[in-house]
C-alpha cells in the first residue's frame, strides 16, 4: 500500500475516533459510516455495504382492446339431397354395384329356367351340390353365352368330360390344387373371370368366404361353389339320381334323371324342385338316349388261310 493511502486511511480512523467521543449514537454511526466509505474510495477496496432495499412496483396490466372482426362473405352451398332408403312404390332400393348393374346375367339351362328365373345374377354366390354333371351344365351354358370360366380345388372334374357337356375348353382355366394359396387364386380369379368354380380342395375359412362373397359382389362375377357355402344366395341340391344305359353286360352310362331342389335367401327362400335328366343339350333339354333295336351279331373278320410247311 502506497504511503498516501495509508495516511488517508489512517485520517479517516482517527476521525472516527474523535467523532464517538462526542454526539449521540446515531451520530456515531453515521461518522462511521462516512469514514468507511471513504476510505474505500481512497483505497479502491469492494464495498460490503448491501443496498437499499427496492420498494416492488405493483405492475397494472393495461386493458385489453379487442380488434374488430370483420364478418366473412357468406358462401351458399348446394344442398345434397339425402339418398333415399325406399323406392317411390314403397320397395327397398337395392345397393349393388355399378359392374353388377350394367351387365346382364349369364344363361342359363332352359330346363333350370324355372329354378333360376334371373339366370346366373353377376355378384351372386350359388351352391349346386350332389352332381358334377349339374356343375358342368351351368358352366357350359355359361360359356356358351361367351363368358370365361375357372375351377379352382377340383380335380375330380374331367376336360374330357367338361368338352362333352359342352364347356368350351379354350375360356376355361383350371387350378386343381391351389394349396395355401386358395384365397388369394379365387380372389384373383374372381376379378377377371365372369364364373368362377370352388371346389372341395380349396382349403377356406369362414372369414375367407365372407371376403370372397364382398369381392364376387363388388367384380359383378359368379361365385360357384360345389360344396356347401354359408350365406348363398342360391342353393342347387340333386338328389334321387338315376343312371341309365347299362345292359347285362354291355353299354355304358348315358344318362341320368335327377331331381333339382332350389332353396335359399330372398327370392329363392321358395322350396321349388324340378325333374331333369343329364347331360343336357344348351337351349333343347335333355338329351335323348339311344335305343337299342336288338343284339347285334359279331362279325368276325375273314382271315385268308395260310399254308402250312414243316420246319426242321
Amino acid at each position: 500500500m502506497s504511503e498516501a493511502v495509508r495516511e488517508a486511511v489512517v485520517g479517516a480512523v482517527v476521525e472516527t475516533r474523535v467523532g464517538a467521543v462526542a454526539g449521540t449514537r446515531d451520530e456515531r454511526a453515521a461518522l462511521a459510516r462516512a469514514t468507511l466509505a471513504r476510505a474505500e474510495l481512497l483505497t479502491g477496496a469492494r464495498s460490503l455495504r448491501r443496498p437499499a432495499p427496492q420498494t416492488p412496483v405493483p405492475h397494472v396490466l393495461a386493458p385489453q382492446v379487442a380488434a374488430p372482426t370483420v364478418p366473412e362473405p357468406a358462401v351458399l352451398m348446394p344442398e345434397v339431397p339425402t339418398p333415399r332408403t325406399r323406392a317411390w312404390d314403397g320397395a327397398p332400393v337395392r345397393r349393388t354395384s355399378l359392374v353388377t348393374s350394367e351387365r346382364p346375367s349369364l344363361p342359363v339351362p332352359r330346363v333350370l329356367s324355372g329354378l333360376l328365373p334371373d339366370g346366373l345374377r353377376r355378384g351372386s354366390t350359388v351352391a349346386a351340390l350332389g352332381s358334377t354333371s349339374l356343375v358342368l351344365a351351368l358352366l357350359a351354358e355359361a360359356c356358351s353365352g361367351g363368358a370365361w370360366a375357372a375351377v379352382v380345388g377340383q380335380p375330380t372334374v374331367g376336360l374330357l368330360a367338361a368338352a362333352q357337356a359342352g364347356v368350351d375348353l379354350e375360356r376355361l382355366a383350371v387350378v386343381p390344387q391351389p394349396g395355401i394359396e386358395a384365397p388369394t387364386v379365387v380372389a384373383a380369379l374372381l376379378d377377371g373371370v365372369d364364373v368362377v368354380l370352388v371346389g372341395p380342395e380349396a382349403v377356406l375359412t369362414d372369414g375367407d368366404r365372407r371376403r370372397l362373397v364382398s369381392r364376387a359382389r363388388e367384380r359383378g362375377s359368379v361365385l360357384l361353389a360345389s360344396g356347401t357355402w354359408p350365406g348363398a344366395d342360391v342353393v342347387l341340391t340333386a338328389e334321387r339320381g338315376c343312371w341309365s344305359g347299362v345292359g347285362a353286360g354291355d353299354g355304358r352310362l348315358r344318362t341320368c334323371e335327377l331331381r333339382v331342389t332350389r332353396t335359399g335367401r330372398g327370392g329363392a327362400g321358395v322350396r321349388q324342385s324340378v325333374e331333369l335328366t343329364l347331360p343336357l343339350v344348351r337351349g333343347l333339354g335333355p338329351v335323348a338316349p339311344a335305343v337299342l333295336t336288338g343284339p347285334v351279331e359279331p362279325v368276325e373278320p375273314s382271315v385268308p388261310p395260310v399254308p402250312l410247311r414243316l420246319v426242321g
